[in-house]
């Protein structure tokens, strides 16, 4: 079923967006590119993607990897801030609701899926930097 909401502002997408943004890049080894039109973010591979109102779905949002499980729990938690995205939720992979979250909140859920995918030697580097 199509989900049905009210057109956003395109100003409000890009402020969205730019709290990603800002998040993503302070990361050790982040790096922003476009792809599927949308900004997304890397470290090595994909951590996390953008998604301004992508295909009209009505989503200003970004979807990162979740760990085993914690995705279903998200949603089932927060229907209004989480949600399945397409194509990559099967994969266990979760959009979040940007208007929906917090700065603190919206960082841990990036810090989170920056740790499912670095490279081992660059959290380490990551880890002893932070010590």
């Amino acid at each position: 079923m199509k989900r049905i909401t009210k057109p956003q502002h395109p100003d409000q997408g890009e402020k969205q967006i730019e709290r990603v943004r800002r998040i993503c890049l302070a990361l050790p080894g982040a790096t922003e590119k476009l792809s599927h039109g949308e900004p997304t973010f890397f470290v090595k591979k994909v951590f996390a993607m953008c998604s301004n109102n992508h295909h009209h779905d009505g989503h200003i949002a970004v979807v990162i990897p979740a760990a085993i499980g914690i995705q279903e729990m998200l949603i089932k938690t927060s229907p209004k801030k989480f949600y399945r995205p397409p194509y990559v939720g099967v994969s266990g992979w979760v959009g979040i609701e940007l208007n929906r979250v917090s700065d603190k909140e919206l960082a841990f859920h990036i810090n989170e899926a920056w740790r499912l995918i670095a490279p081992k030697k660059l959290q380490d580097e990551w880890a002893a930097a932070a010590e």
